[in-house]
């Protein structure tokens, strides 16, 4: 697959002749034509596969520019190892057991200072002024006393993409010895404490069976429960996210040797607090099990427990495979049970008597207090409590201003409102009773065919006039007068102000005919202007290239509204089907 090209330029000056000999300098038509030929029996599967240095078939269908290597790989036969990985380019990471050394190397420990290690302890791995211990008064370098030991010398890791991002790298194995070890001394204690009981009981066999069941963990992780056919030991562990303004798990408790927590699962399992006393306790949390006795996890357990008993009483029931046969079940035990128990009750109390102690009211009502918590807003509205909450407006009501016996708007005539006790509609008018009521008929009836404003005019006037009626009533022929000639004069604004608008109307119908005939008039130019441009558009084109004038159908201006209509009526439109019918 490949020739002599592949090898180094140096190479081929050197071993002229050998090359000369070898190989000829240009190739005949009959061998490129063998070559040829041989390739495609190759591809075709006629003729055996080409093979590399380590004795191994390199796939004919593999492109030219990739299976033949350049020529300062050096290559002297056909090879694909040019593509692989260069083991003097590859790099060398470091590996699982390697990982940086803790603490100090207690092996060898010098007897005397030696020159340039501390001054202050005597270590040769860092200086005084990096130095961890507490300052001597005579450093070592003077007394040459308690030399202290040498700090590992760390080595640098090479950490690949794998490697930087492994949870366990680091990882000692002996430290889970402490959490066995300390599982097996519980075990011993709990096995020795069942002996001390075996041993002081009288009858032993029938007690050693009450103490295995009362001792005997019923819900062991090892052990299947009836009904359950999946093995408990499988289990999947879910991380443990907290709140962030949560206090943080590790700052709970300090102690490196109180509760085990885990800063990869951030998870602590046991009680922080277990070895303080129950007044110093933080009782808000105790530790991750604490989770397993809270919430509906209590409700799960009794109804995993009440499904384990009903199997053993012969009921088959599971609690994830008929949670609803489980769900009915427990409510028809549960009212049976608080049937018996009050059968019970009654018996006791018939029988004893005592009835009349258990029907005494509450205590709250028995104090004439309670602890509900109710708390309001400025508006009185509830906003914590249990009180029910009363619907209020937020307009003012049941206030009677001025003397009045009705709240204002209780009174409405003619699209108005006012006051129903003296059918006054002045807000803040002092109520004059009956003969507001009376003057207010009087004078509604002659006005009714006035206009708005002549109304309400007339009945500011009524309003006003109403309290002098009552006092003189001398003086009702001439205030008719004057509210005639009111009338009249309002009627004659009247029809000056219809007039005015009537020649106003028609100064804008001429206006708007003169406009409508002014925009006609320049559309019809618009129209014989788009004809003329469209024949000497065709008139331009049909011109030799050579004759046509330069720019000669371009106009630089903005088209008028008119022209623009003219435009797409006399526009061609080719999607049109009678279009070509269109002169």
């Amino acid at each position: 697959m490949t020739t002599a090209n592949n090898v180094p330029v140096s190479e081929v000056l050197r071993n002229k002749s050998q090359f000369e000999e070898d190989e000829p300098k240009k190739k005949s038509r009959e061998d490129w034509r063998k070559a040829k030929e041989l390739e495609e029996a190759r591809k075709a599967g006629t003729a055996p596969a080409a093979v590399d240095e380590e004795g191994k078939d390199i796939n004919p269908h593999i492109p030219q520019y990739i299976s033949s290597a350049p020529w300062y790989f050096g290559a002297k036969g056909p090879t694909l190892k040019h593509q692989r990985p260069q083991p003097e380019k590859e790099k060398t990471f470091s590996k699982l057991d390697e990982w940086y050394k803790r603490g100090v190397d207690t092996t060898s420990v010098a007897v005397k200072y030696r020159k340039g290690s501390c001054e202050n302890c005597g270590a040769m791995t860092h200086k005084k002024k990096d130095c961890m211990e507490r300052p001597r008064k005579v450093g070592a370098k003077y007394t040459g006393a308690k030399i202290a030991a040498d700090e590992f010398i760390q080595p640098e890791l090479a950490m690949d993409y794998d490697g930087k991002r492994d949870r366990w790298s680091g990882y000692d194995p002996s430290q889970h010895k402490a959490i066995i070890e300390e599982y097996q001394k519980i075990e011993e204690a709990k096995r020795q404490l069942r002996a001390d009981k075996l041993n002081s009981t009288v009858d032993g066999d029938v007690e050693s069976e009450d103490v295995d069941k009362e001792d005997e963990d019923k819900y062991v992780d090892e052990v299947d429960m009836p009904g359950t056919k999946v093995d408990s030991k499988q289990r999947i562990t879910v991380r443990n996210l907290r709140i962030r303004e949560d206090t943080a798990k590790y700052l709970r408790n300090l102690d490196p040797n109180s509760a085990y927590y885990d800063p990869k699962t951030r998870s602590m399992r046991d009680d922080p607090h277990a070895s303080a006393s129950l007044v110093e306790q933080d009782v808000d949390y105790a530790g991750e099990n604490f989770v397993r006795f809270s919430g509906d996890t209590q409700k799960h357990s009794v109804a995993q427990v009440f499904a384990w008993e009903a199997y053993e009483k012969g009921v088959d029931v599971h609690l994830l495979a008929e949670p609803t046969k489980l769900e009915m079940l427990q409510k028809e035990y549960d009212k049976k049970k608080d049937q018996f128990k009050s059968q019970v009750q009654e018996s006791i109390l018939q029988r004893y008597g005592g009835e009349e102690h258990l029907q005494a009211p509450p205590k709250p009502l028995l104090l004439a207090q309670t602890e509900e918590y109710v708390e309001y807003s400025r508006y009185g509205k509830v906003i914590k409590g249990q009180e029910k909450q009363i619907i209020r407006s937020k307009y003012e009501e049941d206030v009677f201003p001025n003397n009045h016996a009705s709240v204002w708007g209780s009174y409405w005539h003619n699209g108005r409102w006012g006051f129903k006790c003296c059918h006054s509609f002045v807000k803040n008018s002092y109520c004059v009773g009956e003969a507001g009521k009376a003057a207010s008929s009087n004078t509604s009836g002659p006005l009714a065919g006035t206009s708005s404003e002549s109304s309400h005019n007339h009945e500011k006037e009524e309003s006003s006039s109403s309290v002098e009626s009552s006092d003189s009533s001398s003086d009702s022929d001439s205030e008719c007068e004057k509210r005639k000639a009111f009338a009249a004069e309002n009627s004659k604004k009247e029809k000056r102000k219809r007039r005015k608008e009537k020649k106003r109307k028609q100064k804008e119908r001429k206006k708007i005919k003169a406009k409508e005939e002014s925009e006609e008039d320049k559309l019809k130019a618009a129209l014989a202007q788009e004809e003329l441009n469209h024949k000497e558009a065709v008139r331009i084109l049909a011109m030799d290239e050579r004759k046509r004038p330069y720019n000669s159908m371009t106009e630089i201006k903005k088209p008028t509204d008119e022209e623009m209509e003219a435009y797409y009526m006399k526009k061609r439109r080719d999607e049109d089907p009678m279009a070509q019918f269109i002169g």
